[in-house]
């Protein structure tokens, strides 16, 4: 029997968007690592103040490309320019559909000559796969997706570990670390430095406002890597972040991490709606949050939105070139953090305490996200002019905040309304 496709269950659904909206996937998990190590409010604090260490080996997928055309592939599936990237670089890369509307984005790592390790969520790894199998390109693809969310006492392996060690003191916690001064690695470049004998690969990048280092290796060694760290950080106040605080870090750093992937329209992608099958990402997915539109595509945005314009370079043949000079040439929606009022969330909250009255759509905290991907309409004088789409709160800023785009003609500071909730009491989606 063949495996129902998305496609096919595009076609039995009618309506994507009523079938995303009422989706039953339930609750975004990022999976295995601990809730909280000591409270969520610290753990927020000390990417501030001291340095965290984040468990970034689970909630990711990695697709690995190697093979002649390993290069060819990844430059024709991205926006970004390949001119003078070489093993020992990485790069944030955003794939796009024919349409040139973003399908997902994640850091691409130069391994070694005719090697490329692509991590990053699961849309943009289908994407990945897809290609590297029907384009005709000389690779071999290794695939390790996410652990489970849900792994019910059974043991969880991946091919790598991952950490960040991030936060003003984190250059004091990899000295130590590596028995001295640690090698000057240019932003984003990786080389090698010492843990307990053993030559461990290291990025160089930010995810905290200060710099800092991500590493990874075989996952067996995970542990002891993990518990080297933690033992260096000690007199430099390191910090284990768990789940809860994890995602909340986006919040102060600027990055959108699940705009909805632009596959469900449109002829050019119909074989990669038939290769998709019906029960992945793309089929179990969620939409969630007060913006509603009957058209799917309403909810497709472009690197220029998202904040990735400088990222396109036409020097090079990639998919959604054609669709992206044309739009090069439009205006854009512009990424923006939007500040939310105290008071408003206040009353968020009093309505759990008052019986007999309306309680409003909770407001989870740290992260107050229900869907795989938040829409939650943003108006100024009634008329829609942004959408929020990842929310949540800051102890380091006292205050909610929430990431998305506006209008170009929107200005810093301007006071905006965003309706927060679902109407009608909310879709049967099993978060709302």
């Amino acid at each position: 029997m063949n495996t129902p496709s998305l496609e096919n269950l595009l076609a039995s659904a009618g309506d994507p968007v009523a079938m995303l909206r009422n989706s039953q996937l339930g609750a975004y998990v990022y999976p295995v690592v601990p809730s909280e190590f000591s409270n969520w409010r610290d753990e927020q604090r000390a990417w501030r103040e001291t340095a965290v260490l984040f468990d970034q080996s689970h909630h990711m997928a990695e697709l690995t490309a190697k093979g002649p055309d390993a290069l060819k592939l990844m430059s024709y599936c991205t926006i970004n320019s390949f001119n003078n990237f070489a093993p020992g670089k990485a790069k944030q890369m955003v794939p796009c559909s024919h349409e040139g509307f973003v399908i997902g984005d994640g850091i691409l790592f130069y391994l070694a000559k005719d090697e490329l390790l692509f991590v990053g969520r699961a849309p943009a790894v289908n994407w990945l796969q897809f290609q590297a199998e029907t384009g005709g390109f000389k690779v071999e693809v290794i695939r390790d997706d996410r652990s489970p969310s849900h792994p019910r006492g059974k043991a969880v392996t991946r091919r790598h570990y991952r950490f960040q060690i991030q936060g003003p003191n984190a250059a004091q916690v990899l000295n130590k670390l590596n028995g001295g001064p640690v090698p000057d690695i240019k932003f984003f470049n990786f080389d090698t430095i010492n843990i307990k004998g053993r030559k461990v690969r290291a990025l160089r990048h930010g995810m905290a406002g200060a710099p800092g280092l991500e590493i990874w290796g075989p996952y067996p060694e995970g542990d002891e890597i993990r518990e080297a760290i933690v033992e260096a950080g000690r007199d430099f106040g390191l910090v284990q972040v768990g789940s809860r605080a994890y995602a909340s870090n986006t919040l102060e750093s600027g990055w959108i991490p699940s705009p909805l992937p632009a596959v469900y329209t449109g002829a050019s992608m119909k074989k990669y709606r038939e290769w998709l099958p019906a029960a992945g990402y793309e089929g179990t997915g969620s939409i969630g949050g007060s913006f509603v539109s009957s058209n799917i595509e309403d909810y497709y945005l472009t690197p220029y939105e998202l904040g990735y314009g400088p990222f396109v370079k036409f020097d090079h043949d990639f998919i959604g070139r054609t669709a992206l000079e044309k739009k090069a040439q439009q205006s854009h929606r512009k990424k923006v953090t939007f500040e939310w009022h105290g008071e408003d969330l206040a009353r968020i909250y009093a309505s759990l305490f008052m019986p007999g009255t309306e309680n409003y759509k909770y407001f989870d905290i740290p992260i107050a996200n229900y869907a795989s991907s938040s829409y939650d309409k943003v108006t100024k004088g009634g008329k829609c002019v942004g959408l929020s789409m990842f929310g949540g709160y800051s102890f380091n800023e006292r205050c909610g905040l929430s990431l998305g785009v506006v209008d170009p003609g929107i200005n810093v500071g301007e006071m905006l309304t965003l309706t927060w909730g679902e109407e009608g009491g909310g879709t049967k989606k099993t978060t709302v």
